[in-house]
């Protein structure tokens, strides 16, 4: 049975294809009720403070890296959504005089043009994001060693094998985009076997690093947030890290400050994470079947969905 076509874009899949009770429970959410959701495997954490959520934020990489050692090597895997917490993490180890020689780094993902990863060159770049922000910030004498960093490239073989080279990844970090996606795990266009309905969790969860065609959505989002609102700045294609690595990730940790997603977004999320209501329309849904994560909230950026006109 053919389900609803998407509102937004009627040769995708995303949240608009849901069953109208699903999408009106989400709106409904209260914080408490948000809350409530936490269960075994699913925690839901808020922070009253931006300082105190970013901090938080920041110390997830410290407290990671501090568990490395030459024989048991730990990594984390992080974003570039959001970045407030990257210059706290250079400012903590250099502080702490944290020797990062036995620790690691999976950048999430990086534009794709041309047939190849866009280069550091690039204003828009990840991996230069994440060296302004954070690596060439750090003491180099404190720094990890560059062998030690992995970001995903047109040949992806080199990244994933990276994840099964015996280097632990305590946690991988990230937020969330308008259509719900970790990295850029986005939903999947409408067509071929996916037409009528989109894939099922054990065909997603066989995805592993790749290229990806960008949903509309994600598209305009990222023009929103990085290029003043010029779509055509952005790339339609990208390289992203896959479910397949998300899941030898310990544990996966959900960053909310209210900036990239909206108050519907927020709520719809953790309502189908804490109530197991997989579907790869929303990828986001599909981490309620990895054994560990938490979704972080700003309390003043959760908002509410009611009406109110501009």
């Amino acid at each position: 049975m053919s389900r609803k076509i998407s509102m937004l874009a009627p040769d995708w899949w995303d949240f608009t294809t849901l069953e109208d009770e699903i999408l009106g429970d989400a709106a409904r959410l209260t914080p408490e009720d948000m809350l409530a959701l936490s269960r075994p495997g699913f925690k839901v954490v808020f922070y009253d403070t931006l300082e105190d959520f970013y901090l938080a934020e920041a110390l997830e990489y410290i407290t990671a890296w501090k568990q490395a050692t030459a024989s048991e090597p730990v990594g984390v895997c992080g974003p570039i959504g959001p970045t407030e917490q990257l210059p706290l993490v250079a400012r903590l180890v250099n502080e702490l005089e944290l020797d990062l020689s036995n620790a690691h780094f999976w950048g999430m993902d990086e534009w794709y043009v041309d047939g190849k990863e866009i280069g550091v060159e690039s204003p828009i770049s990840f991996e230069r994001a994440n060296n302004e922000l954070m690596f060439h910030r750090m003491n180099k004498k404190l720094r990890m060693p560059e062998e030690n960093i992995y970001y995903p490239e047109a040949d992806t073989s080199k990244y994933i094998k990276s994840w099964n080279t015996g280097v632990r990844c305590a946690v991988m970090q990230g937020g969330q985009g308008d259509t719900k996606h970790w990295a850029f795990n986005d939903p999947v266009k409408r067509e071929g076997k996916y037409k009528d309905n989109p894939p099922s969790l054990e065909e997603y969860k066989k995805l592993t690093t790749r290229v990806v065609d960008l949903h509309p959505i994600t598209c305009m989002q990222n023009a929103r947030t990085s290029a003043g609102g010029v779509v055509t700045g952005i790339p339609s294609q990208a390289l992203t890290v896959g479910p397949v690595q998300t899941w030898q990730a310990e544990k996966v940790s959900i960053w909310q400050a209210g900036v990239h997603d909206n108050p519907f977004g927020q709520r719809l999320t953790a309502l189908m994470i804490g109530k197991k209501i997989i579907d790869s329309a929303v990828p986001m849904s599909l981490l309620a079947d990895h054994p560990n994560v938490q979704f972080n909230y700003y309390r003043g950026g959760l908002g509410t969905c009611g009406t109110e006109m501009h």
